[in-house]
């Protein structure tokens, strides 16, 4: 697929991050796009985006509220979108969305743990399942599935449990592979991709919290303010213990923010490097320097890879500040 002129995109996850950006590449490029997330609000800012430069006469751009952890949800998505886009096929698929939490079998509920799960697996292979007939439908057809850098090697640092994410992120690498193969045989037309980014700037720390807790508060609960203290405490933070309540506040903001805004590689640019492996028919995109010196170093030395010596001169090398 050389270029998206005329195509129809389907994006979860398009409300903000590297959704949000796929979607205004895509429409710049003349692609029809629809996309669900479970902020009604977010879409709308990334269809307001999407339409800053009057759109061509025929050009659709949807937004669909979906949970792509609910099968009922995408059916409905999948149902509208014949609808709305006037369709009976799709070109690419964007299984995007993703959120993080439930890092520990101890220290996190079963509830958060699988809910992190079910969207960031759940979430790919439902949506694969649901759009499937109708990528076959096209003449020629893309499935792009975002795992992590987490999905070669499951860690953020020795001081956090990183579980529920990595597991889900492993899975989702391991699936797009299988397919390579299912497709070849079975639609040979449809190609896919795997994507692992590293640290792009996107708003998934506090976006995830709002999940997480369903109350669309960017707040910790007490519970949350506990745990973060707890494990400040374990990582060996200075008067973790001593820290009030709204101080422990302050330092969830503040990672949220740098998160976003620190990053070494934008959402803006992940997009791009996505979108051009998509053209280039790669099967394996990853993005950020971050992403290929981590990669290279896992397999350099797999063995070492969970060891504090290995993430110690990670962190020097690229710069995170995630553990």
């Amino acid at each position: 697929m050389k270029d998206f002129a005329g195509k129809i995109a389907v994006i979860t996850g398009g409300g903000t991050g590297m959704g949000r950006e796929l979607a205004r590449q895509l429409v710049a490029e003349g692609c029809n796009v629809a996309m669900c997330d479970v902020s009604e609000a977010a879409m709308a800012e990334t269809r307001r985006l999407c339409e800053t430069e009057k759109l061509p006469q025929g050009l659709r751009v949807t937004t669909h509220v979906a949970d792509v952890a609910i099968e009922d949800h995408l059916k409905r998505f999948r149902d509208e979108i014949a609808e709305q886009q006037k369709t009976d096929k799709i070109h690419l698929l964007f299984n995007n969305a993703g959120i993080g939490g439930g890092g520990s079998l101890f220290t996190n509920t079963r509830e958060q743990w699988e809910r992190t799960f079910n969207i960031c697996w759940g979430g790919v292979y439902l949506g694969v399942r649901t759009f499937l007939p109708m990528l076959v439908a096209a003449d020629e057809a893309h499935i792009v599935n975002t795992a992590s850098v987490n999905g070669f090697w499951a860690s953020i640092g020795m001081n956090q449990a990183h579980t529920a994410y990595s597991s889900a992120k492993f899975a989702v690498k391991g699936f797009t592979e299988a397919l390579i193969n299912d497709l070849r045989l079975h639609a040979p037309h449809v190609k896919c991709s795997v994507v692992m980014p590293g640290h792009i700037g996107t708003s998934i720390v506090s976006n995830s919290r709002k999940v997480q807790s369903a109350d669309g508060s960017e707040r910790l609960s007490d519970d949350e303010v506990a745990l973060t203290r707890k494990r400040m405490v374990a990582a060996g933070v200075p008067d973790a213990d001593k820290m009030s309540d709204e101080d422990i506040q302050a330092v969830f903001a503040e990672r949220a923010r740098s998160f976003l805004e620190d990053a070494p590689t934008t959402a803006t640019q992940a997009a791009k490097i996505i979108l051009d492996g998509v053209k280039a028919e790669r099967w394996r995109i990853l993005v950020g320097e971050d992403a290929k010196r981590l990669d290279e170093r896992v397999r350099a030395t797999p063995e070492q890879a969970y060891d504090r010596a290995f993430y110690e001169s990670l962190v020097q090398e690229v710069g995170w500040r995630l553990g």
